[in-house]
């Protein structure tokens, strides 16, 4: 099923649409060095088998799991060669790349840097953090996002008529099946072809000579307790169970907490909701909170139902019962909005890293102030001059959110 060419390729709307950087590259094959970067099931490397058919480039496929660096080396000589003897360049795809080592990295740069290899690397870990800094360096990092319902529903039935094994049944899928499958994937759409053909293959053909996967089949193949309500009611119960969190309405909170589910709702989108409202709604008040939702997370991932729902339970009664404060998200939307609106704006000289060489006139006579000189606290502008008296984080003054305290014996310059 997957797509063999740009037009068959579903999802990641932000990436692949009418004239973007990406399309173009693929389109006219001067795509350079690039890493897609996303969870599982959002078509990293089918886009790479698109660019595959796609391209008039030699393309070649290794597994960072399985493969070594003479694996790599090989690769690199017969691409080194084909571009000397017929210029032609060498694409080679690397799925699961932050498993790679440095060494294997290494190993690769020089033939990017002379034009002989085009490396796109899949990874669902955030390759700064995963992957030697050198590779990264030299590509351009492609983020992939969870599919959205509608396309993977377009996806599935797309799969009914095309994919050569389901194509040749006759298969009747009701459409709040395939709803229902798209729902609970969370995005992932192998896991959604999975289902699919899970249901297609194990339903009893009827007596009309046709398989019908309805949602009680659904449900069985998705391994998931079907939601007992309605998609409005489903969100407004979600909608409900954030608000008395906030509102600090520990009754309520729980009462939602446990309808949603015995609803059949997925247990860590609910978990995530908790580490998201003790940094959205209590923050600096409590700064306890996020470390007691963090650990409660943790703790159902390796739990699961029924005892995980104890962890969570804390979480949600010690962030109803905590003081709350909003001053974390209204200083990131200020500072967030600042930073869009100056993106020239210069770090003030004396606040420069010292370790690299400057030019004449790279430097002002200002020194640098180390507050530990000065008691811990010393007055110093480090904004840049273009926003230096802008203001982004204004303590709400609820529980610990007080703001910075300046030492007693603090010195202002």
């Amino acid at each position: 099923m997957r797509p063999v060419v740009l037009s068959q390729f579903v999802g990641q709307r932000h990436l692949i649409y009418d004239g973007s950087l990406l399309c173009r590259a693929i389109k006219a094959d001067k795509l350079g060095s690039c890493i897609f970067w996303g969870v599982p099931g959002t078509g990293k490397t089918s886009l790479a088998n698109v660019i595959a058919n796609s391209t008039g480039s030699h393309f070649e496929k290794l597994n960072a799991v399985s493969s070594g660096v003479a694996d790599a080396k090989k690769i690199i000589d017969e691409a080194t060669k084909r571009f000397n003897a017929y210029g032609q360049k060498t694409y080679l795809l690397l799925d699961e790349c932050h498993r790679w080592s440095k060494a294997q990295s290494d190993c690769v740069l020089p033939a990017i840097e002379k034009g002989y290899i085009t490396f796109i690397g899949s990874t669902t870990e955030n390759p700064y953090v995963s992957m030697t800094r050198a590779i990264v360096s030299r590509c351009r990092v492609f983020e992939f996002l969870p599919l959205e319902k509608r396309d993977i529903i377009d996806a599935l039935k797309d799969a009914l008529k095309r994919d050569v094994v389901l194509s040749k049944m006759k298969i009747v899928a009701d459409a709040d099946a395939l709803e229902y499958i798209a729902e609970t994937a969370a995005g992932d759409l192998r896991n959604a072809y999975n289902a699919l053909e899970l249901a297609a293959l194990t339903t009893d053909i009827g007596s009309d000579g046709a398989i019908r996967i309805t949602k009680l089949v659904a449900t069985q193949s998705m391994q998931k307790k079907a939601l007992s309500i309605d998609t409005g009611t489903y969100y407004d119960m979600i909608s409900a169970f954030i608000k008395s969190m906030r509102g600090s309405d520990a009754n309520a909170a729980m009462f939602w907490f446990e309808r949603l589910i015995e609803a059949g709702t997925d247990p860590l989108l609910l978990a995530r909701r908790i580490v998201i409202h003790a940094a959205e709604d209590v923050g600096l008040a409590d700064p306890l909170a996020l470390p007691v939702a963090v650990s409660a997370l943790t703790a159902f991932q390796n739990l699961g139902l029924p005892e995980g729902r104890i962890p969570l339970s804390e979480a949600i009664l010690y962030i109803c019962n905590a003081p709350k404060s909003n001053s974390v998200v209204e200083a990131l939307r200020a500072a967030t909005e600042s930073a869009r609106n100056n993106p020239s704006a210069r770090v003030p000289s004396y606040l420069c890293d010292m370790n690299f060489p400057r030019g004449e006139n790279g430097l002002d006579d200002i020194p640098y102030k180390y507050p530990h000189n000065y008691g811990g606290w010393v007055e110093q502008q480090y904004l840049p001059d273009e926003v230096k008296n802008e203001v982004y984080f204004t303590p709400s003054g609820n529980g610990q959110d007080t703001g910075c305290r300046q030492p007693k014996n603090s010195k202002k310059q």
